[in-house]
């Protein structure tokens, strides 16, 4: 029985996920985006501070590029000053879920984001920042936000702050929240009700499910399959590596006029912000197009990192799966230091790093051979900020010869610890939460509420 419920599943599974696709091109067809590169100079409502040179809307909302001078001792001391985002508002990112015939399912929405290398990818049911909703853009309103905030309609099942890229935002936060009805609600135009596992598939495709969709999913709420007692550490003692690498680890951030980084090694040129030897990221200009957003038009900067890697290693101890995390600084965290995946880096420089600047464990992930290769996508970050950054994101089975004398900074954490962490907040950070979402329908057992 089990297995011809299994099977029918699957035919089920296949035959949605033909119905996305065509759904998912039909909407790409119908709709008109233009994203078009501009210098800085040539934003529309942007100007760089004639004091500062901040990079600043002439509303004074929304974000600044500045900079950020950071002084980082982790084993040896460092200091530097580079351009940074400063966002202080806290976006909300959220999915509603219901059971359909006792599947559950998520609204998600094909959103166009000017920075997306491919224009359209699966977007929470509400992706916004406090502008958007609050109607600083004087644009249409966000289908679907009174059902997070506001008198909500339906079952809170997960509710935390969590950061965004460490080294690109100062202090940068998302509410992360899914909420559960059990009531008919208007599936809007570019909005669409995907099973779980049927998403589950989709992070198997680069670029389908973007950034904010992955790490709400990430704090999905699971079935406990997996006692306690059954993890490699407590997790007080998770924690208190955390907390130790947070209470060794000096990190001074102090926010600057961009002009100091200017001064610094960056330039600032007609095409953008950039450094001479081309290292890290670019802030580029853009303006953009889009018939199914808040606003129809609008200039904005964006960051442009070059291409990034996440790799996580994993393995089973007494069959329960186990990640092993980074309690990793970042010049912009809000507390220091977050777990981040086993590797995190951008792999085009790192050939050419010091010895100390190279992730001790990044030849091993690359050499792995392909039967231990468990996951292996390319995803973009988040496209509202961020021009065509994309992270190879890896996953690979550690072999029976993997060191056991790892720097105190790294933990093997079982993918219910992961999980309990991400019901609060500031634990784990971004590429971290994308590879828990991504393992998530792999590794673990079935949501549940």
């Amino acid at each position: 029985m089990a297995l011809a419920q299994n099977s029918a599943r699957q035919r089920s599974q296949e035959a949605e996920l033909d119905a996305f696709y065509e759904w998912f091109d039909e909407h790409s067809r119908l709709h008109h985006y233009h994203v078009e590169r501009v210098g800085l100079g040539d934003l529309a409502g942007w100007r760089l501070h004639e004091r500062t040179g901040d990079l600043v809307h002439a509303s004074g909302r929304f974000f600044t590029i500045t900079g950020l001078r950071v002084g980082m001792e982790t084993g040896r001391e460092r200091e530097w000053t580079q351009p940074v985002i400063v966002q202080p508002e806290i976006g909300l990112l959220g999915i509603l879920v219901r059971r359909i015939d006792g599947v559950l399912h998520c609204l998600m929405q094909a959103k166009m984001e000017p920075g997306n290398i491919n224009t359209l990818q699966m977007s929470p049911t509400v992706q916004a920042t406090r502008s958007n909703y609050t109607g600083v853009h004087r644009g249409r309103s966000v289908p679907y936000v009174e059902y997070f905030i506001g008198d909500r309609r339906g079952t809170v099942l997960s509710d935390t702050l969590q950061s965004e890229q460490g080294w690109w935002f100062l202090h940068k936060r998302n509410r992360n929240m899914i909420v559960e009805i059990d009531e008919d609600v208007p599936e809007h135009d570019g909005f669409r009700w995907l099973p779980l596992d049927v998403i589950g598939e989709l992070l198997l495709h680069d670029n389908i499910i973007n950034m904010d969709s992955r790490t709400v999913l990430a704090s999905m709420p699971y079935e406990d399959e997996e006692a306690p007692a059954a993890a490699l550490h407590p997790l007080r003692e998770v924690l208190r590596r955390l907390t130790d690498t947070r209470a060794r680890h000096h990190l001074v951030q102090t926010r600057v006029p961009l002009n100091e980084a200017l001064d610094a090694g960056w330039q600032l040129t007609d095409d953008g912000i950039a450094r001479p030897d081309g290292r890290f990221f670019e802030v580029i200009g853009v303006d953009v197009q889009a018939e199914r957003r808040e606003v129809g038009s609008w200039s904005q900067p964006l960051l442009a990192p070059r291409p990034g890697l996440s790799g996580l290693f994993v393995r089973h101890v007494d069959g329960v799966p186990h990640l092993l995390l980074h309690a990793r600084v970042e010049a912009g965290t809000l507390n220091v230091a977050e777990y981040a995946p086993s590797v995190q880096c951008t792999p085009d420089h790192a050939p050419g790093a010091r010895t100390e600047d190279r992730p001790p464990l990044l030849d091993r992930l690359l050499a792995a051979p392909a039967a231990d290769v468990l996951y292996d996508t390319v995803h973009s970050e988040e496209g509202g900020r961020f021009h065509h950054a994309l992270t190879r994101n890896l996953v690979v089975a550690a072999g029976e010869d993997f060191p056991d004398d790892l720097p105190p900074e790294y933990c093997w954490v079982s993918l219910h610890q992961a999980r309990a962490l991400l019901q609060h907040s500031n634990y784990l950070n971004v590429q971290a939460r994308t590879l828990v979402a991504c393992l998530n329908p792999r590794l673990g057992p079935r949501p549940g509420s």
